[in-house]
């Protein structure tokens, strides 16, 4: 649309400047988007809250240029050994080993604070991104040609703003989610726990295990995290009747990590209570206003995909965004924003309920039966399952309609050999949408030219390890189309197979 003279307008206004918010943020701003966002709050949050990161995320962090500062504050996340009921090793969970399909560690643990601070550096290198912090949305509207929303200041003083879209990233409680009247689906799952950050000093460390750790144990559930540096994270699941506030109270929860630690150990850093919920919304899209992240959806923090679902909202909507204000397609394609994330979101939540619904057991009898079985899955050893795995590839949405398993997979990054330096691919050929063919035997492409077309092996690109190679070779084809935030859109064997995928795309896209 077009704004009247004497009208604040933006193409996007962002509600809420988190690290769902903030990502969105650079996204749009990296393309050049008018966007402003806005939080009521003004500074950062100074205690962690998420704790882990996966290679998607790190992937998406690169593409800004911001993963070199970001991995100051990153380690690898070690596996977590689970523990039955008798204290014995039943299982571990662990990351996919080398070579790394993404490129980066596929596991991490990071310190929230320093890295949400490195997220909002990158939007203030933005031009066309204006922030406005303790600023709160007062109400939201919209009609066929644009949003409104009216913000306070800290003055008091109000202003109305127009923009093209939306998008709520105001948290769990979110105020646009509410005003809608969108609600959540719950998807069964509630749990009272605490959350304990501690920084340990070197004698807590000796004490405390080598490696993360998930204690099921029925009388006392406990999670332990092992996170950058001396920071250490214990998650204790409350019982019944525990008044969660007084819980949080430095000698109560001193007494719960007294198995581990005492108070010469270290120094607490955060005690909170939570409920663990499993919840979605029941929309994600209302006309010009989309939700993401926690007021989107919330989920059980076991295999830590909390952060990483908000950030992968972000990215899969941005580029949406961009393409439908520019005109390249119609407002249609938004649609399958939801489509996509909100499927991805119940099938991951269900994965993750069902790993909590096995931790959370407080029943002596079915936790001694519950070890056994999980015992029994691995031949009668503790057997190793991947997060990688347990993550879904996307199912429905904008994918080829001629199945393959590949579809809605995330392509891999490999290391490629150039000037006798290695380099990852996405630093040679960029993001947007690109055609990647099987070098061996590339079949012919007459792609659009927003396409860019990429050949890896024979005379192409020459990567290290042969992760591409292997990839083609798996999924028995020699292309792949794949979509700017890196998802496989579709793949082809041959020429015919090839021009029909991109003949569809373009139909689909425009």
């Amino acid at each position: 649309m077009s704004a009247t003279s004497n009208t604040e307008h933006h193409q996007v206004v962002i509600i809420g400047f988190g690290p769902t918010g903030a990502f969105a943020a650079s996204l749009l701003g990296r393309e050049g988007v008018t966007a402003l966002a806005i939080d009521r709050a003004r500074e950062i949050y100074d205690k962690p809250r998420a704790i882990a990161l996966d290679h998607e995320i790190m992937r998406l962090f690169d593409n800004l240029g911001i993963a070199a500062q970001v991995s100051r504050y990153v380690a690898p996340f070690p596996a977590s050994e689970h523990f039955g009921a008798q204290g014995q090793l039943i299982r571990r969970i662990d990351m996919v080993g080398e070579p790394y399909p993404l490129g980066y560690t596929p596991s991490m643990v990071f310190t929230q604070p320093p890295v949400e601070q490195v997220m909002r550096d990158r939007v203030a290198g933005c031009p066309s991104v204006t922030v406005e912090l303790g600023t709160t949305l007062v109400d939201i509207r919209q009609d066929a040609n644009a949003a409104s929303v009216v913000l306070k200041r800290e003055d008091g003083s109000t202003r109305e703003v127009t923009a093209d879209y939306v998008i709520a990233c105001d948290g769990a409680s979110s105020t646009v989610r509410q005003t809608l009247g969108i609600g959540f689906e719950d998807l069964d799952f509630d749990e009272p726990w605490l959350v304990v950050d501690l920084l340990v000093n070197d004698s807590g460390m000796s004490r405390l295990p080598a490696t993360a750790a998930q204690f099921c144990d029925p009388a006392r559930p406990t999670t332990y995290i092992i996170g950058p540096g001396n920071h250490r994270r214990f998650e204790i699941m409350l019982r019944p009747g525990e008044d969660r506030h007084a819980m949080e109270q430095p000698g109560q929860v001193w007494q719960l990590l007294s198995p581990w630690l005492s108070p010469e150990d270290g120094q607490l850093w955060r005690a909170a209570s939570y409920r663990f919920h499993a919840l979605v919304a029941g929309r994600w899209r209302d006309g010009r206003v989309l939700l993401a992240g926690d007021a989107a959806h919330q989920q059980p923090p076991f295999i830590g995909q909390g952060m990483c679902q908000g950030l992968r909202d972000a990215a899969n909507l941005s580029w949406k965004l961009v393409r439908v204000l520019r005109g390249q397609s119609g407002p249609a394609l938004l649609d399958s924003y939801e489509v996509e994330r909100s499927t991805h979101v119940r099938e991951l939540t269900t994965r993750i309920k069902a790993i909590g619904r096995v931790i959370c057991e407080q029943d002596p009898v079915a936790a001694a039966a519950r070890d056994a079985r999980i015992l029994a899955e691995g031949g009668g050893a503790p057997r190793t399952i991947t997060r990688q795995e347990i993550v879904p590839p996307l199912t429905t949405g904008l994918l080829a309609t001629k199945a393959n398993a590949a579809n809605g997979t995330l392509f891999p990054q490999p290391w490629i050999l150039r000037d006798g330096e290695r380099v990852l691919l996405d630093a040679v050929v960029g993001t947007g949408w690109r055609l990647v063919l099987d070098g061996r035997r590339a079949p012919s492409a007459q792609a659009d030219v927003h396409i860019h077309v990429i050949t890896i092996g024979g005379s192409g690109l020459s990567e290290e390890s042969g992760v591409v190679a292997r990839w083609f070779e798996r999924h028995g084809c020699s292309a792949a189309l794949v979509r700017p935030d890196h998802y496989v859109y579709g793949v082809a064997a041959d020429t015919p197979e090839l021009a029909a995928l991109l003949a569809e795309l373009h139909e689909r896209l425009n």
